[in-house]
């Protein structure tokens, strides 16, 4: 799985960088999200990812919603 820099992630949720902030540090307190910081332009970046524990229990939070509603499609 390839890393996605903060920001990325950020405009493409549409949320402002505390909101996102935030939940990174909850998922990544439970271990769902990897965490990259370097230095790149002068500027400190954060890179993400899924990790193992993170796949999994996004494929299980699909199947849940499939199951709710019925759909195989999602």
């Amino acid at each position: 799985m390839e890393w996605a820099e903060f920001s990325v992630v950020r405009d493409t949720l549409e949320v402002s960088d505390p909101v996102l902030s935030k939940q990174v540090g909850t998922l990544v307190a439970a271990g769902h999200p990897e965490q990259r910081r370097a230095t790149r332009d002068t500027r400190r970046r954060v890179w993400l990812r899924l990790s193992k524990l993170g796949r999994t229990a996004h494929a299980r939070h699909l199947a849940a919603l499939r199951e709710i509603v019925g759909d195989r499609s999602l």
